[in-house]
């Protein structure tokens, strides 16, 4: 979110919160990239605030109720309010439980693929309308033919992603693989360990298609644990992803930060591979780590 508008989403939030009897003194920003998280004190609750218009605000809100009723490993909307979205001055603001972070026990890959596999297990039980994965390429293939939203993508690079991007979509399309429900995007990021176990966030990335299009998203030590996967179609995926990931990272309205940094990281390792990394890897790499 642009750095001028933290302070009315903020105050969109306090107000929200307020306005439905939450007792909300203070707002700590955990997360600003094209999404706001903040910490509401005291009443200790999660508020997550977008642009008006961010109309899978209010699908992200009842996906979590469904899946909670499956008993899906996914962070719990606030319980003390109406579960909706919440529009507020050119805001639209979601309110979900917080939960404390468990910072030195080191995340399991085969908890990981575990939790995962239980997060599939309750999406197949679930019959809603979705985007199929292939409309995210498509979105990522639009950036990359739009030199307005992308001005920064020399010619070569564009080349390059755009047959990448088409090649593959054809690709693992037409080996048929059996498709669900998916999260979307269960990177370590959107993954919560808490003191009830992991719990996994950001619902809105929600698509259909192939299993191995979520395990591409995941360290590769998890997707090892993760059973009966695809190693051929899942090779496919992960450079699919390293490429839409490149792709969002050059629009020029993305608001991660260091988002020229990662998109130049994510096109080397695509034109480094094979073997391509994980994108937890690259995410590394960005970091120095």
């Amino acid at each position: 979110m642009q750095a001028s508008e933290v302070p009315r989403a903020v105050a969109a939030a306090m107000s929200t919160a307020s306005a439905l009897d939450l007792t909300v003194d203070d707002a700590i920003v955990l997360h600003d990239s094209n999404k706001l998280a903040l910490r509401l004190l005291p009443c200790d609750v999660l508020a997550r605030v977008a642009h008006v218009g961010h109309e899978v605000a209010q699908f992200e809100v009842e996906l979590a109720q469904r899946l909670a009723e499956t008993e899906s490993p996914v962070a719990a909307l606030e319980p003390r309010v109406e579960p909706r979205a919440y529009e507020r001055d050119g805001f639209v603001v979601t309110l979900w439980t917080y939960y404390e972070p468990v910072g030195t026990p080191e995340v399991l890959p085969a908890d990981y693929a575990n939790e995962l596999e239980r997060l599939h297990a309750g999406m197949r039980k679930l019959d809603v309308t979705t985007p199929h994965f292939t409309d995210r390429v498509a979105e990522a293939q639009q950036l990359v033919a739009s030199r307005d939203h992308t001005p920064e993508l020399s010619d070569v690079d564009r080349e390059f992603l755009d047959n990448t991007l088409r090649s593959l979509r054809r690709a693992i399309g037409d080996r048929g693989a059996a498709e669900q429900l998916l999260h979307g995007e269960p990177h370590p990021g959107n993954v919560l360990s808490t003191k009830n176990g992991l719990l996994f966030i950001d619902l809105e990335t929600c698509c259909r298609g192939p299993v191995e299009f979520d395990l591409a998203h995941v360290p590769e030590e998890v997707s090892e644990h993760y059973p009966a996967a695809d190693q051929e179609l899942l090779r496919q995926c992960r450079v699919l992803v390293l490429a839409m990931v490149a792709a969002w990272r050059w629009d020029r309205d993305d608001q991660l930060p260091n988002g020229q940094r990662a998109a130049r990281e994510f096109l080397s390792a695509l034109r480094e591979g094979p073997p391509w990394p994980a994108p937890d890897v690259v995410m590394r790499r960005l970091a120095g780590r």
